[in-house]
């Protein structure tokens, strides 16, 4: 700096005290979002027909992901059914009943939050955070071990092995699971009509009438399109996992952040189709 003279040396300090230029992105390359989005979208289609075509090899490991998943979640669905039905749902909903003295209308209420939104929205929530966050740890810790290069030389393909198993697995425990939540979420509804000291002959009455059977398959198909989503995206993570044990971590926290995305978009389209397209569905009986 002492052999410069002053016009270099503000030329030099401007240029220090200016804000770092930003990276243009090359000409025709995506961003992030979209190309993982795009990924995920192929290894949708690609475990679909992988499923569909034969050799029907993945039994056994159906069943051990089916059995693991359901060991490890049938208690928080439990525990998570009943505290949100009785106590954000119940609570509110009869206090501002009882304000007309229209309690015995809580089991039409409770017919459709826990069918439409409670149910489906906790069974994904709980598989996410239980059985999807473990798959994808499990899919990861093979990866950064070359173990899932090692199948792929010895000419076994992983998404036939490994995927396809996991995405009936989740599907069909969601589907199952979702019955869970709807029992207990409806017990949690007793549970508030009990403690409102109100009779269980309206609840239940008002419940049925309103618990129709597009309203329970709607159900059902919504957690098993939830779980199809939560086993792609958790997958794709783990099987794209890199830098060690600290890229698993990042891996897996990336993977419920986007299955929570994807379950909240997916559960406003379904919605608003399942009520465009039975318009009755809105009313209570």
């Amino acid at each position: 700096m002492a052999g410069l003279t002053g016009a270099q040396r503000s030329t030099a300090a401007a240029r220090r005290a200016a804000p770092p230029r930003r990276r243009r992105r090359p000409a025709g390359k995506l961003p992030d979002g979209i190309r993982e989005l795009g990924a995920i979208g192929v290894l949708s289609r690609r475990t679909a027909v992988a499923a569909l075509r034969p050799p029907y090899s993945y039994g056994p490991e159906f069943a051990s992901q089916f059995v693991f998943g359901l060991r490890m979640a049938w208690f928080p669905m439990v525990v998570a059914s009943v505290a949100f039905t009785y106590g954000p749902a119940g609570i509110q909903a009869a206090g501002f009943l009882n304000l007309f003295g229209a309690i015995d209308r809580l089991g039409g209420l409770f017919s459709l939050v826990v069918m439409r939104e409670f149910a489906p929205l906790v069974c994904a929530i709980v598989m996410a955070g239980v059985v999807g966050t473990s798959m994808c740890a499990d899919l990861g810790a093979r990866k950064i071990r070359e173990e899932i290069d090692a199948l792929t030389v010895l000419g076994i393909d992983p998404i036939k092995s490994l995927v396809v198993p996991r995405f009936l697995a989740l599907m069909s425990l969601t589907a199952l699971l979702n019955v869970f939540a709807l029992l207990f979420g409806t017990f949690g509804g007793l549970l508030v009509t009990v403690s409102n000291q109100a009779p269980i002959g309206p609840f239940l009455a008002t419940f049925f009438t309103n618990a129709t059977v597009p309203e329970v398959a709607a159900s059902l198909l919504k957690t098993t399109i939830f779980g199809a989503i939560i086993a792609v995206v958790c997958c794709y993570k783990g099987l794209s996992a890199s830098g060690g044990a600290e890229g698993v971590g990042r891996a897996v926290n990336q993977a419920i952040v986007i299955s929570f995305m994807a379950i909240g978009i997916i559960n406003y389209v379904f919605t608003q189709t399942l009520l465009a397209t039975y318009p009755e569905l809105s009313a209570v009986r």
